[in-house]
């Protein structure tokens, strides 16, 4: 007889949550189509959603389905829809928080593709609807911890990306992962002080890629990416700081020697290529040992989790490592 042993993260929410809050996420879920037309500021309107839903392989109305499955339910409540889609960091479109939700519908997500390189036995150009079998989509909760030492926990909706990088069949010299965000300046609202080096990259260590938390989103809530999270398709790597998370993807590659990442190549002393969430390995600039609760009133804060409290699925990489040297 095959037993299987269920990870932590594939728990169902109401077996965990009390049932008055599961059934108020339950709500916020079930609203988030209506919610996505209603929001003025920071969120993606009716018109935007259509627009964003013409990207090939995604539904025409704009909405997803996903089964709720493998996800780590983190405590305290989901961030309302307009926090989410209202506060970013996306440098390309300003600095500011609120910039992203601002400027980016200038951002072209269709058509769209990602180039798929090095070393692996099949790469070429390949568009969103030959990557993600969106009838196979998963809703997982997921806190994002900023390295601002903000957090928000989100309904992200897609595939693990593991599977993905297996049908490329990549060979034994690829040790990472690297990323690439789409940039246009045409389209991107780049100031006089650029803040860093685009395009935006980001890289993995091949392990890190293929954890089974890893993942590749196309929508939270129940709808398509809005463009300031991150359209059509991004990473969202839930133990690490959000900026490994990157956005907007455009190419991946298979390589054998570390990648260069964005924050660490433009401060590397500031921003190290694991960045893995640690309470106890300060920014120089300010603590990590807790965190402000976006959308949970002004003085809401909670002490920040190892590895985000994801280290029962992810500690096991990093053993025997120096976390404060490879931060």
């Amino acid at each position: 007889m095959l037993i299987k042993s269920r990870k932590s993260w594939h728990l169902t929410e109401n077996d965990v949550t009390p049932e008055h809050l599961y059934l108020n996420r339950r709500a916020i879920m079930a609203a988030g189509g209506a919610a996505a037309v209603s929001l003025t500021a920071g969120a993606c309107s009716a018109e935007e959603a259509q627009t964003g839903a013409a990207r090939s392989g995604m539904p025409a109305d704009g909405n997803l389905t996903a089964r709720e499955t493998g996800y780590l339910p983190p405590d305290g409540d989901l961030t309302a829809l307009d926090a989410v889609t209202g506060y970013n960091n996306f440098y390309e479109f300003g600095t500011s928080k609120t910039d992203p939700a601002r400027y980016a519908d200038r951002m072209t997500t269709d058509p769209w593709s990602i180039e798929v390189t090095g070393h692996a036995e099949r790469t070429g150009r390949f568009g969103i609807e030959d990557l993600i079998d969106f009838n196979a989509l998963e809703a997982r909760i997921y806190r994002l911890r900023c390295v601002e030492a903000w957090s928000m926990v989100i309904p992200w909706i897609g595939v693990p990306l593991g599977p993905i990088l297996e049908s490329f069949r990549p060979t034994s010299d690829a040790r990472y992962v690297a990323f690439e965000t789409y940039f246009d300046r045409e389209e991107m609202r780049i100031g006089p002080f650029p803040v860093l080096d685009w395009p935006y990259v980001e890289g993995l260590r091949m392990d890190e890629a293929m954890n089974p938390l890893t993942l590749l989103a196309v929508g939270l809530y129940d709808r398509v990416l809005p463009n300031q999270n991150g359209a059509p398709i991004r990473l969202v790597v839930p133990w690490k700081y959000g900026f490994k998370s990157i956005k907007s993807i455009v190419r991946i590659s298979f390589v054998s020697e570390q990648p260069p990442t964005s924050w660490n190549r433009s401060a590397p002393n500031e921003y190290g290529f694991y960045s893995n969430v640690n309470p106890n390995v300060d920014h120089p600039r300010w603590s990590q040992a807790s965190e402000r609760v976006i959308g949970a009133g002004p003085f809401a804060r909670r002490d920040t989790d190892m590895f985000n409290g994801y280290a029962d699925e992810v500690a096991s990489m990093y053993a025997g490592m120096d976390l404060a040297e490879n931060y």
